[in-house]
């Protein structure tokens, strides 16, 4: 009932997601300054982020692109350093002299070094257009009635050889979502360890063109984290315990013998081995004879 009252070119329009398929880098275009590129020009060393939209589109396009800008302008990635931006255009009437005007509005808003270099404006004849969009999935229709294209809004995160990875949908795209999506597509060489981590608890879902928290995968890393924390508690205690242990005894040494006692006039005398001394004798003590 919905479908069978929107309008047809309504009902024609939308995106396929062709995640992992590749997109023809072979195919012609003309850049803003009018010369003529290979899609390929812009793949190779980086993730490539795309969007198709018509420069004389009246609200629509404009949002789009509007989007991606303050997006981009959160971003801490370098653009020409950890990605490309291309923009095309899917009406074959724009010119490059349209894509040139259109790059200098948004120049004007995305202001990092590097942006004028890294964000392409490209314009193409209806075949060019055609093997680009049904490449990308990306299908769009002409309202007679309207004067206007139908087309579904997003933008797509390609690989730097080409392959489609991520599909973010709507108008306004989350600086997270975005990030994840470059990196992602650059196989862990932008971004940093905290990104790597973090793509570890989040994953992509098709069906919303968002990333999602991973309920599982955060579970099994809290779970990781305990055990390690435990092991090096206990590895902890223990070297302590090895490092405090009893204090070694105190070695005291006793004379062998004890000091004989004599008293009276023979306590200063020692007596001679070999008899007593001359002119004297011993003096015992204890009571003597009568």
């Amino acid at each position: 009932m919905v479908s069978s009252a929107l309008p047809a070119p309504l009902r024609s329009i939308g995106f396929d997601q062709n995640i992992d398929q590749r997109v023809p880098l072979d195919t012609v275009f003309r850049d803003e300054a009018g010369a003529t590129v290979r899609l390929g020009d812009y793949f190779g060393r980086r993730p490539v982020v795309l969007v198709f939209a018509y420069f004389d589109c009246p609200m629509l396009c404009t949002q789009v692109i509007n989007g991606l800008s303050s997006a981009l302008g959160v971003l801490s990635l370098v653009p020409g350093k950890d990605f490309e931006i291309v923009t095309v255009s899917f009406n074959p009437r724009d010119t490059p002299a349209a894509a040139a005007a259109k790059k200098a509005v948004y120049l004007e808003r995305y202001k990092q070094p590097g942006a004028a270099g890294s964000w392409h404006f490209l314009t193409g004849d209806q075949p060019s257009i055609e093997r680009l969009t049904e490449a990308a999935g990306f299908r769009y229709a002409w309202d007679a009635d309207t004067k206007q294209f139908a087309h579904p809004s997003g933008i797509i995160v390609l690989t730097p050889d080409g392959r489609l990875a991520r599909y973010l949908f709507g108008i306004e795209y989350g600086p997270r979502d975005l990030r994840f999506g470059i990196v992602e597509a650059s196989a862990g060489k932008v971004g940093t360890p905290v990104d790597s981590l973090l793509l570890y608890c989040y994953h992509y879902d098709p069906m919303t063109g968002r990333y999602g928290l991973a309920i599982m995968r955060v579970m099994r890393l809290a779970g990781a984290t305990t055990v390690l924390a435990l092991i090096a508690f206990i590895a902890i205690m223990l070297r302590r315990e090895k490092a405090g242990g009893r204090p070694a005894e105190r070695s005291v040494r006793l004379p062998t013998s004890a000091p004989a006692v004599m008293s009276g006039a023979a306590a200063g005398r020692q007596p001679d081995r070999d008899g007593p001394p001359k002119g004297g004798h011993y003096v015992r003590e204890g009571r003597g004879r009568g």
